[in-house]
């Protein structure tokens, strides 16, 4: 819904974030997964409790689900609602309860293992609906020659200039990767999947897979967006975002609009299925059982269901506030995200690269990173009422991915000169979490599985480094 509505506002720019996460997954399986499985952990608040302090795990815990309800629940229940809206007439609210009943039941009865086979199946439905809707815009349009005749010349470039509005290249190039970092590499929502590998080897191989998927989107969702915006004016008007379901309930014939529809509620359910899972794992582990340690089992997913219930209730009251921000439901998010993420990534990223640095500067730069963040964030909401000219105004106006570079580099220098400013950790907090400090146990990663392993990521940055070429 994101890549599509953006992709038809300002071409394929947007691709952007896909590709980068190409290059990014491989970081998460390639440096941060033998860290991650070796420490044996369930929650990546736990890991940063494990290399820093619990401070920095209670920090990261509260974060993460605020974020959640933020980002993924409330931006996925308002995507939901605006395409059961295009399909049935029902309001953006009733649909969204009808997306919360559906995905919790089965959430809520089939747990993490639920969630990965459902997901499994759903992207399977997904990429070929997608890819049928692409293909028959396409034909639609004319073809590709008929697709560039119809709307501005620099859709089709990805590199935009340093005053571009949304996606500078300075801000892909030194913002984005930071959203990257923190989306792929920290998030629960995300590496709870590594976290359930048997080993070192099939989690990395998971990572190149999903590298390799992360190519299509470009070509499945922001395409149609593009291709939705050349043929229907009230799209290319201003309602961006409803580019994909128009896409669908207007140009495809009955089967194949049911089988494109399928998969959208696929997607928007395996979203909120995964936040819903993650939410509850946070909530029982990192909260609910360091009050309760000797609580059953039986009581941390009772309390982890109703406190996942709560969440859920406050990212639909929180969706009436996403438009002050954007009105493109995948800027408002990447926006939302650039005020979270840099303080986390510089912790995590840093964290495991180098043993010096310790638990006092990781929690003093990641307070600095909340209170600019959260001071970001309450400006652009008011930006209407600050004046213009004043300092405030350019806070709160500055590119969300320049910000995010700024902020992480401020938060960076934190980290490690309040580290250096301070005693040095003691080896049992770096032991075998960090480069160059021995390990607590060792994994075997097969041979063959590397070997292969090492291939495909050298193909995936040459395609990546390709399609760039290409659409410069």
């Amino acid at each position: 819904m994101g890549l599509a509505g953006t992709g038809a506002a300002s071409g394929l720019a947007v691709g952007h974030f896909e590709w980068l996460a190409c290059l990014i997954l491989l970081l998460l399986g390639w440096l941060f997964v033998p860290f991650y499985l070796r420490s044996g952990v369930y929650t990546m608040p736990e890991f940063l409790e494990r290399r820093f302090n619990p401070a920095a795990r209670g920090y990261f815990t509260w974060v993460s689900i605020i974020g959640y309800v933020l980002t993924k629940i409330s931006v996925t229940l308002f995507a939901g609602g605006v395409v059961m809206r295009e399909v049935t007439g029902y309001s953006v609210w009733t649909s969204a309860v009808i997306l919360i009943v559906i995905t919790g039941l089965y959430t809520v009865l089939g747990g993490l293992r639920a969630v990965i086979y459902t997901e499994v199946m759903q992207a399977v439905v997904l990429i070929i609906g997608s890819a049928t809707m692409a293909l028959v815009g396409l034909n639609a349009v004319g073809g590709w020659s008929g697709l560039e005749a119809r709307v501005p010349a620099d859709f089709f470039s990805m590199w935009k200039p340093i005053d571009h509005p949304n996606f500078p290249w300075t801000g892909i190039v030194f913002g984005a990767p930071i959203l990257g970092v923190w989306y792929w590499c920290t998030d629960q929502h995300i590496v709870q999947r590594v976290l359930a590998a048997r080993n070192v080897s099939e989690a990395r191989t998971g990572t190149v897979l999903a590298g390799f998927l992360k190519i299509l989107p470009v070509f499945i969702f922001v395409l149609p967006g593009i291709i939705a915006s050349a043929l229907y004016p009230d799209i290319r008007g201003g309602a961006a975002d409803s580019a994909y379901p128009a896409l669908v309930t207007r140009l495809l014939p009955a089967g194949f609009k049911g089988l494109v529809l399928a998969g959208m509620l696929a997607a928007l359910m395996s979203s909120l299925a995964s936040a819903f899972n993650s939410c509850s794992t946070l909530l029982t582990w990192d909260v609910y059982r360091k009050l309760r340690p000797n609580a059953s089992e039986q009581r941390l997913v009772a309390v982890g269901r109703l406190t996942t219930v709560l969440l859920v209730g406050l990212g639909l009251l929180w969706i009436p506030f996403m438009k002050y921000i954007s009105p493109q439901i995948y800027i408002y998010l990447q926006s939302v995200q650039a005020y979270i993420a840099p303080p986390i990534a510089a912790c995590f990223l840093l964290g495991v690269l180098y043993p010096r640095l310790n638990g006092t500067g990781a929690v003093s730069a990641l307070w600095t990173g909340l209170v600019l963040g959260t001071a970001r964030l309450i400006l652009e909401l008011a930006k209407t009422h600050l004046a213009s000219g004043s300092v405030w105004a350019w806070f709160a106006g500055v590119n969300f991915l320049h910000f995010a570079a700024l902020l992480f580099v401020l938060c960076a220098g934190i980290l490690i000169a309040v580290s250096y400013a301070t005693p040095p950790p003691p080896l049992v907090k770096t032991a075998g979490l960090t480069y160059g400090t021995p390990e607590i146990t060792a994994i075997p990663v097969p041979a063959g599985p590397r070997q292969l392993n090492i291939v495909l990521s050298v193909v995936l940055v040459a395609t990546i480094g390709v399609l760039w070429i290409v659409f410069r």
